[in-house]
């Protein structure tokens, strides 16, 4: 069944009388007097509990009335009376003189009557009342204000007389200072000495009573002294109750709690650096754990210990600090712990910025030893990946120190010049990598397959690139760019592969110019028994020659820089490099393609027809003044243009020769690439000699028997 809701009215009495407390002294008063007539519990007595308590009212009312009868009827009669007073005092000769006794007289009457004591009077003339009424008007505030003044009069007085005990015990007088001050001895220059005496008496005896406080705290203070110096013997130590409520104290008094913090920061200072040493030199009680320095020769391990035991250290310094300078603090256990449960936020600040002070001090005499030690690794020429990881382990203890310690300390300080350092290190051992790939640049292989420097470099670079992708980031902090690392390592490999192949080159050309000079006198014997197309591509030899040896010294480049590319492309740190890796790709071979297309035409004798039809082209598009049709320049005739197209056709067909392949180039991808460009820039500049030959303004005669077959079928031949 659904409830069924309170109205309104009710529900807001309801709600008063469960909110009304029954302890409070009036309801209990209430209730008491409440149960002296509500006698009986029932349900008429209930109901008329209103009415009840009404007539109740009206009753103690009408006692009251009653009661108070006697007393209406006694100030009538002193009315009456002071009225007659007044009248007889209006008739009175001699007022002034009377005045007073009129006053007096009407005071008595107005203490009798009010005291309900009638006192009966002959005194009924009018002038009296007249009287006391001027005179109670003009008297009251006199009185009350020389009541006042009596009682500062009489605090003055007793002030005076104090300050004046005082400066008689505690001050010289003039005349005292004047006998202390004259050359010559009288009996007044020992009474102000003795004078002087009892003045430091005095003061003695003011600073044991007065200014114990005083006292106290230095005894305090000293006390305090004296457990931080026991708490520096320890490596553990425990803070006791009694040291807490003494601090406590001491917080009242920041130059007193200064000297406190400054004693602390002392003594801790001396215990950590002898508690280092040791764990460095001879390692925990009982040999376990190890000296550190046991593993000195591994430099990763041997300073990854020493920052490890620093941070471990730091953790428990900072929470005896803590207890030792705000006892009431919460210390928090996280890498952030700067907040503080029962102080304000001035007083936490402060407090924050006395514990950096202090631990600032403790640790100060730690970072000679560790900065001497970590210098000498970096110093040791440690191995590239080595330098990489103690660079990232430096950065990331610099981090989370500096969140629990503050930038500007002396260990934090520290700690960021080693991870600099450490740095520096790691690029020099890349720079002296890089000169020494750059100061011998290796011979190119016979297949122009890449040097075993660049798979040892970039197998070295995957290294340290797994180590980047699983260093630990800071809380406050985030990964370093890897862009320069990557940069620094890859740059001089690729300027190494880009000597090797000028050096290929140029030993290329040299080997190309003696082939050449073998081959002219066999050329000039062997001229007259060849064929047109076969003579045609024997005077075409000497000029490609030099064209062709810069086909391995490309392919030599991309080989290098797909080996450098493929193991990076599943790495999104490289990505950036690995983009500019592809565009340096694509360009070598679009370089590579441009120049085998050249050497085909040239072969064929097209190159140089090329430029005739591409001036025609422009002077045509230009608006230029056309010159004489391409079928009457001498280079562009039919007979030499048939001899070309033969060569040419001979070449595709594969009759006369064969198009490049590049077996040589180790990616397939990149190879059918080039080959594709090579194919795509022949079917381009057969198209513009196959519509030069057809169109009608160059006068070809039998266009169709010269240029035997179409565009389409030189595309579908060449595979695009």
């Amino acid at each position: 069944m659904a409830s069924v809701g309170l109205a309104p009215g009710l529900s807001r009495k309801l709600k008063k009388v469960l909110e009304s407390r029954t302890d409070s002294p009036d309801l209990l008063a209430s209730l008491n007097t409440l149960s002296s007539f509500y006698t009986e519990n029932t349900q008429q007595s209930r109901r008329n509990l209103r009415s009840t308590i009404e007539k109740k009212f009206l009753s103690i009312n009408h006692e009251f009335l009653l009661s108070s009868d006697a007393a209406q009827q006694a100030l009538d009669r002193v009315e009456d009376e002071v009225n007659a007073l007044t009248e007889c005092c209006d008739h009175f000769p001699w007022q002034g003189i009377w005045s007073d006794l009129g006053l007096l007289l009407c005071l008595r009457l107005a203490f009798e009557k009010m005291g309900l004591l009638i006192f009966s009077s002959d005194l009924d003339q009018p002038w009296i009342a007249k009287a006391l009424n001027s005179c109670s008007a003009s008297t009251g505030d006199i009185i009350s204000t020389t009541e006042r003044l009596k009682q500062e009069l009489e605090i003055t007085t007793q002030r005076q007389e104090i300050v004046s005990y005082f400066l008689r015990d505690y001050q010289l007088s003039n005349e005292e200072i004047n006998a202390l001050r004259e050359e010559d001895l009288d009996e007044n220059f020992f009474k102000a000495l003795s004078h002087v005496q009892e003045i430091h008496a005095n003061c003695k005896i003011l600073l044991r009573t007065h200014h114990q406080v005083m006292y106290d705290s230095f005894s305090c203070i000293r006390w305090v002294q004296a457990e931080c110096r026991r708490l520096g013997d320890t490596d553990n130590p425990e803070v006791s109750d009694l040291l807490k409520t003494a601090v406590r104290c001491l917080k009242e008094r920041p130059v007193l709690f200064k000297y406190c913090a400054e004693e602390v920061a002392n003594m801790r200072h001396n215990a950590l650096f002898r508690r280092f040493i040791s764990a460095l030199t001879r390692g925990g009680p009982g040999g376990l754990p190890r000296p550190i320095e046991v593993h000195a020769h591994d430099p990763l391990r041997y300073v990854g210990d020493m920052l490890g035991w620093l941070h471990q250290a730091l953790a428990s310094e900072r929470e005896l600090v803590l207890v030792l300078l705000d006892p009431d603090a919460v210390v928090e256990t996280g890498p952030t712990a700067r907040r503080f449960s029962k102080n304000t936020e001035s007083d936490s600040t402060h407090t924050e910025s006395d514990v950096i002070f202090v631990l600032d001090r403790i640790f100060e005499g730690v970072c000679r030893p560790f900065k001497v030690r970590v210098e000498q690794v970096l110093q040791s020429q440690p191995s590239l990946i080595t330098s990489y990881k103690l660079n990232i382990t430096l950065e990331f203890y610099s981090y989370t120190i500096s969140d629990l310690l503050g930038r500007e300390t002396a260990l934090c300080n520290t700690l960021w010049l080693l991870k600099d350092a450490a740095q520096q290190t790691f690029f020099d051992i890349l720079k002296t990598r890089g000169d020494k790939l750059l100061r011998y640049p290796p011979l190119v292989a016979v297949d122009l397959s890449p040097p075993p420097a660049v798979q040892e470099g970039v197998s070295v670079l995957l290294d340290i690139i797994e180590t980047y992708d699983s260093m630990m980031v800071p809380v406050s902090g985030k990964k370093p760019i890897f862009d320069p690392v990557i940069s620094a390592f890859l740059d001089p490999i690729v300027q190494m592969c880009e000597q090797a192949a000028e050096a290929h080159k140029s030993k290329g050309v040299i080997h190309s110019s003696r082939r050449s000079r073998m081959s002219s006198d066999s050329g000039q014997i062997s001229r007259d028994s060849s064929s047109s197309v076969d003579a045609l591509l024997g005077n075409n030899t000497s000029i490609s020659s030099s064209q062709n040896s810069e086909t391995p010294s490309k392919i030599f480049l991309i080989n290098c820089l797909s080996a450098i590319q493929q193991p990076l492309l599943r790495h999104d740190v490289a990505s950036e490099y690995v983009r500019n890796l592809g565009a340096m790709i694509d360009n070598h071979i679009r370089a590579l393609a441009e120049k085998e297309v050249d050497a085909i035409l040239r072969r064929c004798g097209l190159l140089n027809k090329m430029s005739h039809i591409h001036n025609s082209v422009k002077e045509e598009e230009g608006g230029a003044i056309i010159g004489p049709p391409l079928a009457e320049i001498e280079d562009m005739s039919p007979a030499s243009l048939s001899e070309s197209l033969k060569a040419f056709f001979g070449l595709v067909l594969g009759s006369g020769g064969s198009l490049p392949e590049f077996e040589q180039m180790q990616v397939p991808q990149l190879r059918s690439e080039a080959c594709i460009r090579v194919a795509r820039s022949l079917a381009e500049a057969y198209e513009l000699i196959y519509k030069a030959i057809m169109d009608p303004k160059n006068c070809y005669p039998e266009p169709k028997s010269l240029a035997r077959h179409p565009p389409d079928q030189i595309r579908t031949i060449l595979g695009i």
